[in-house]
């Protein structure tokens, strides 16, 4: 059985996964290959909801992740935290609606979002391993 304190690590892989196949349905929707993008927007939101699932497990059963750093890191990772969980709150609306437009066919409107949503999302990807990286392994809450 998978304990409580191994979720970060398990939420940092499947950020990391949704950087790589981001950013490779991207390439494959610039270079004109639909059902490959699609394919890899479908693994990204499976992604993404096994995320968010995750998430709230560990959240609701350890609490609010500490930070240990002091001084002037402090207010850095508060504010990359506060941006991050700002922005993951606009993925939650953006993702449904473009995946709704893409697989609808609504191409138009599909490509407006997406233009928002990706960069968007790719922040989000990236910044919750950062944020993961300087919780976890820089800068751990020692109880000090």
């Amino acid at each position: 059985m998978i304990e409580i304190h191994t979720l970060p690590h398990i939420l940092a892989v499947i950020n990391t996964a949704t950087i790589i196949v981001l950013l490779a349905s991207y390439w494959f929707i610039r270079h004109g290959d639909r059902g490959s993008h699609k394919a890899g927007m479908l693994v990204a939101t499976v992604l993404g909801a096994a995320f968010l699932a995750i998430y709230l497990t560990y959240h609701f059963n350890a609490g609010l992740a500490k930070f240990g750093g002091h001084g002037v890191i402090r207010p850095i990772y508060f504010t990359l935290l506060g941006v991050h969980v700002l922005m993951a709150a606009a993925v939650a609306l953006l993702v449904p609606m473009t995946l709704i437009w893409g697989l609808g066919g609504s191409f138009s409107a599909h490509r407006k979002v997406a233009s928002w949503a990706l960069p968007v999302w790719l922040f989000v990807s990236v910044s919750g391993v950062v944020v993961y990286v300087m919780a976890i392994h820089i800068y751990p809450y020692t109880g000090a």
